[in-house]
């Protein structure tokens, strides 16, 4: 499992800077239809869907029923008024948020690891937030199927731990084939599953019309009562800001939104705004919905079956549907966790790839590591994370807010004063290794607030502890690039994109030194061991060359920097 058919040794050549020989990447990592360009800038040659579609096939990969259970056990511990505040105000962070990440992805052509890169982290920085974006793919994904193999139990007594295995196995087939079979699959799947989410709710409108009045006095199942609570508001929140990171997911697909020009430039607006953060308005209405199905069904089958999605929608469905309540609402559970659990197992490859090509210098492909993202996602199934679903979705929360808060700080503030650079830089030669601005202000945030989160600072402090963690974030990332300088965020001028330019054709493409591939101005750095041009992924693999591009030692063993044609920089 290698990316090249050679590797040179280290040495003292190595420690003076040697060229690499010519890289053959492996067929996998090479066959771009699989690998969807993993690690890199998708340049506009493929990206070749409308941003209808792009936000079509974004959105659809939000059809999970995660939000059922988590909003149906928000409001079952707090109560409905405690429980509505929490899940709107968490929307409402989640989609503030996630508008600049969603700009900057689609504009740049970038997933969200390479953005974290250059909008406050640095190269190895965002290591540690593959591992945690890595973390949401694979708890979801658990948490997914889960409720799939649940559904497979009910309808046809298949035991929980084959159901598990067979929820995983199932989406391996779509997700080694990448961005394309996914958009057929959100596709083909989207009717059917747009009449699977409304029915129930028609069902009970028409049968059981009291119902909705009487949700809106539901007291939950613990005794916290009707009425508003702080403490239940702060811990609502917190578990339903769990979500913040999938605008990581989201932006797995607007990387490869076209170009804006002046004549798209609305739709792409729009597309962009609603594949993006507008996944959590459709998000918020499916906790709303989960919690409204479970309390109905919560007499007639208790309080743990009605956390499981699919009996709260065969009780709704029976009373027009009969016996076939259960096969329906089966195939509709089925549908929705296939549909989201192919974007798990996508964007947790891609995560994994990019954190292990930083670590080992190898990249053998994507599509190796969707057998570590699931076969992590199977070991928690089989432990029964859904039991655990509060206290694991709370306790994530206060580290992706802290990630999300802190990119957010650094694109819609930095960027705005002139702490950072205008444009988001993510290759590595022309980054240093850690920017404390994003990654220092994630790691004091997330630790605050996991000590917050664990009582040490008293109960109120415990309940809205993923408050801190945003506060933090957003007030420590400006605050520590004002007072470095900005130092920290180009190792090196980058005379490819640097501010101010603006040359139009950004489709030019030079060929890579070492690969000897060719790929768009973007995707090029200029390399002074290679003497010439170098892809950022070669430039992300080279082992040997001790990144003297970035420690003044440019005349050394290449010469000097290439001189290319430069490029648009697009602001945000």
């Amino acid at each position: 499992m290698t990316d090249a058919t050679t590797t040179p040794a280290a040495g003292p050549a190595a420690t003076r800077g040697a060229p690499e020989p010519a890289r053959r990447y492996a067929r996998l990592a090479a066959d771009e239809s699989r690998e969807d360009f993993s690690l890199r800038y998708a340049p506009h040659s493929y990206r070749r869907w409308g941003p209808a579609t792009v936000a079509g096939t974004a959105l659809g990969g939000i059809a999970y029923l995660a939000d059922f259970a988590i909003g149906a056990s928000i409001v079952f511990a707090y109560g409905f008024t405690s429980g509505l505040a929490a899940i709107l105000t968490a929307a409402v962070v989640i989609f503030l948020t996630g508008i600049p990440i969603a700009r900057a992805c689609a504009t740049y052509g970038l997933d969200m690891d390479l953005v974290t890169r250059g909008a406050g982290f640095g190269y190895f920085g965002s290591t540690l937030t593959s591992l945690i974006y890595a973390s949401f793919t694979f708890i979801f994904f658990a948490l997914e199927g889960s409720i799939m193999a649940q559904a497979m139990h009910q309808a046809v007594g298949l035991p929980l731990e084959i159901g598990y295995l067979l929820t995983t196995l199932i989406v391996i087939p779509i997700v080694f084939r990448g961005m394309g079979a996914l958009a057929k699959v959100q596709a083909w799947t989207q009717p059917l599953w747009l009449v699977g989410l409304v029915l129930p709710f028609l069902v009970l409108g028409f049968e059981h019309p009291a119902a909705f009045g009487a949700f809106a006095h539901f007291g939950g199942v613990r005794g916290a009562g009707a009425g508003f609570s702080w403490i239940g508001f702060g811990f609502g929140t917190g578990i339903a800001l769990s979500l913040i990171a999938q605008i990581g997911e989201q932006a797995d697909y607007l990387r490869f939104m076209p170009a804006r020009t002046p004549a798209t430039s609305r739709r792409w607006k729009l597309a962009v705004l609603a594949a993006g953060p507008g996944w959590v308005v459709i998000g918020a209405a499916k906790q709303l919905g989960g919690a409204f199905l479970a309390f109905v069904a919560l007499e007639a089958v208790g309080e743990t079956r009605a956390l499981e999605p699919i009996a709260p929608q065969i009780e709704a469905l029976r009373p027009w549907l009969g016996g076939l309540a259960l096969p329906a609402a089966a195939l509709f559970v089925i549908v929705s966790q296939v549909k989201i659990n192919v974007t798990n197992a996508y964007s947790g490859s891609l995560s994994w790839s990019n954190f292990f090509s930083r670590i080992t210098h190898r990249h053998p492909g994507r599509v190796w590591y969707i057998f570590l993202n699931l076969a992590i996602a199977l070991t928690l199934m089989e432990l029964d994370m859904f039991a655990m679903l509060g206290k694991l979705l709370g306790f994530y929360s206060n580290v992706g807010i802290a990630w999300i808060a802190a990119v957010a700080a650094d694109l819609v503030i930095n960027k705005r004063l002139g702490l950072s650079p205008p444009y988001i830089e993510f290759k590595r030669a022309y980054l240093y290794a850690v920017n404390p601005a994003g990654f220092g202000a994630m790691v004091i945030a997330s630790t605050v607030s996991i000590l917050a989160f664990a009582g040490a600072f008293g109960t109120y402090a415990e309940a809205f502890s993923t408050f801190i963690a945003a506060f933090l974030a957003l007030v420590l990332c400006p605050l520590i690039a004002w007072a470095t300088g900005g130092k920290y965020y180009l190792a090196r001028p980058n005379t490819l994109t640097g501010p101010g330019v603006e040359v139009a054709d950004v489709t030019a493409t030079h060929t890579c030194g070492v690969c000897e591939s060719a790929y768009e101005l973007p995707d090029i750095a200029d390399c002074p061991v290679q003497a010439g041009p170098i892809c950022s992924l070669c430039c992300s693999l080279n082992a040997t060359c001790g990144d003297v591009c970035r420690k003044g030692a440019g005349e050394g063993a290449g010469g000097g920097a290439v001189v290319l044609p430069l490029p648009t920089v697009r602001r945000l």
